[in-house]
């Protein structure tokens, strides 16, 4: 099994900047790790993800103000967003896809709440 423990967010101003951060533990194996994001009434969505390789994938929404990042060594990733709007207040997941399994493992969710 794989777990996925989730730390940041909170309340932040508009403008700001915010950083969340996931470390997987467990039975790891090839994967990609990222994080998604629901507001309410609306369906979850790609942020931003990274593979082993270090190949990266942004949402349009985001993609010129945010980073994700992956440690090397352990399997988390880190993800840095600026100039934040309210926009981007939702709860934002923490994702891992095993290749071996063909299956994702989630976080609990954090909330990001974003005010003017």
């Amino acid at each position: 099994q794989v777990q996925l423990a989730e730390s940041g967010g909170g309340l932040v101003q508009a403008g700001g900047s915010l950083r969340l951060s996931c470390a997987a533990s467990g039975d790891i194996s090839l994967h990609v790790m990222g994080w998604h994001r629901q507001a309410p009434g609306k369906e979850r969505e790609l942020v931003a993800e990274v593979t082993g390789g270090g190949a990266t994938n942004y949402a349009d929404s985001v993609k010129d103000r945010c980073t994700i990042s992956r440690d090397g060594v352990k399997a988390a990733v880190a993800l840095q967003l600026t100039s934040l709007k309210p926009d981007d207040t939702a709860v934002y997941y923490c994702r891992l896809y095993d290749w071996r399994r063909g299956r994702d493992f989630w976080g609990q969710g954090t909330q990001v709440t974003v005010f003017s």
